[in-house]
């Protein structure tokens, strides 16, 4: 199943990375050593804990009138992948 999500806030955000690294079976851990992050940091992120620049970057979309998507998950095995 495939998962989207519309980011509005830094808490939407956070939402959709725990979902995701979820979806694909990972511990806090694992994810930070993927993205060579400290697994605290994800831990902030997933709580919604906002920073600096995503809350600029999000203020940015609203401003500008565009809008954040996250999806996550499998796609559908008859879907074409790009």
């Amino acid at each position: 199943m495939k998962y989207t999500a519309r980011l509005r806030a830094p808490a939407d955000f956070g939402l959709a990375i725990q979902q995701a690294r979820l979806d694909r079976g990972l511990s806090q851990t694992e994810l930070a050593e993927e993205a060579s992050l400290r697994q605290s940091t994800v831990s902030e992120i997933e709580s919604g804990k906002a920073t600096i620049y995503l809350r600029q970057m999000l203020e940015l979309a609203r401003a500008s009138g565009c809008e954040i998507f996250a999806s996550w998950g499998e796609e559908d095995a008859d879907a074409p992948r790009s």
